[in-house]
C-alpha cells in the first residue's frame, strides 16, 4: 500500500470517525469469511459500518476525530455508526452469534474511550423505534383508558 493511499485511507476513516457516535473495537481473529459477511449484513441492517484497518491508520483517524487515544493490538475489526445503541447491539450480536472467534474488546463512544462493561449495557438499551413505540404508548393510554370507560358506561347503560 502506497503512503498516498494510506492517507487516503486516514482521511477517510478520520471524517467518519468524527461524524459517529460510537466506535467499536472487536478481535475478529479466526472467524470465517461467511462469518465475516453475516456481521457486515447485521451491520448494514442497522445502518452502521464494518471495516478492517491496520491498527496504527486507525489510531491516527481516531486521533485526528479527537478521540481518547486507546492502545490497539492484534488483529482489530472497527464497527462505527451514528446511533451509539445501534453500534453497540450490532457488536453484542456479533459478539453473541459467533462467541468463538469474535469479541469485544473496546471503544470509542463521544469521544471517550467506552470500556466492555459500557459498551454491553448500551447494547442492552432499547434502541430509537423500541423507545418511539413506549412513547406512543404513554400518549395513547389515557385516551383509550377514557374510550374503553365511554364504551362501558354505554354497554351499562342499553342494559337497563
Amino acid at each position: 500500500m502506497t503512503r498516498t493511499e494510506k492517507e487516503a485511507i486516514v482521511n477517510e476513516l478520520s471524517t467518519a470517525f468524527t461524524e459517529q457516535g460510537a466506535v467499536i473495537v472487536c478481535d475478529y481473529k479466526g472467524m470465517t469469511v461467511e462469518a465475516l459477511e453475516g456481521v457486515r449484513h447485521l451491520a448494514k441492517e442497522d445502518n452502521v459500518n464494518v471495516r478492517v484497518v491496520k491498527n496504527t491508520l486507525a489510531s491516527i483517524a481516531l486521533k485526528n476525530a479527537g478521540c481518547e487515544e486507546m492502545e490497539l493490538v492484534d488483529n482489530n475489526i472497527f464497527i462505527w455508526g451514528e446511533d451509539q445503541i445501534a453500534t453497540c447491539k450490532v457488536a453484542d450480536k456479533s459478539a453473541t452469534a459467533n462467541k468463538d472467534n469474535f469479541s469485544i474488546k473496546s471503544g470509542v463512544i463521544e469521544s471517550k474511550v467506552a470500556d466492555i462493561d459500557t459498551i454491553m449495557a448500551m447494547a442492552k438499551l432499547p434502541g430509537r423505534d423500541e423507545l418511539l413505540g413506549m412513547l406512543l404508548n404513554v400518549w395513547n393510554a389515557p385516551v383509550q383508558n377514557f374510550t374503553i370507560g365511554l364504551q362501558a358506561l354505554a354497554d351499562k347503560l342499553e342494559e337497563e
